[in-house]
């Protein structure tokens, strides 16, 4: 089974849902721009914790970026690409983000609280 059969049978049941009333949709959207506020103020506020850049907040800042990057291109081999990837597009950045973000607060936490 291709990875496009699987994403397709995986998210069109959401489309469906989403495209069955706009309040359906409003909701999806929400969601998504919630997720995306969330995972930017997770990455600002522990990159300002962390501190300015030197030689062990660098690796830091390099492994949440790694992060990042790894999140996007899992997502768009995941997300499929023939319908809603307006929403797919918001979802893919906003997990990345909370991912990079939640990897700098664990990172935080072991090498800075202790």
């Amino acid at each position: 089974m291709k990875s496009e059969e699987i994403s397709n049978t995986t998210f069109y049941p959401l489309k469906t849902w989403a495209e069955a009333s706009t309040g359906n949709w409003n909701m999806l959207i929400g969601i998504g721009i919630l997720l995306l506020i969330v995972g930017v103020i997770l990455l600002y506020v522990f990159y300002r914790k962390i501190g300015k850049a030197d030689e062990r907040t660098n690796q830091i800042h390099l492994k949440s970026t790694f992060i990042m990057l790894s999140v996007v291109i899992l997502c768009d081999v995941i997300f499929p690409k023939e319908y809603m990837w307006q929403i797919f597009f918001l979802f893919k950045y906003s997990l990345a983000f909370i991912a990079s973000g939640i990897f700098l607060a664990v990172q935080y936490k072991k090498d800075f609280l202790n």
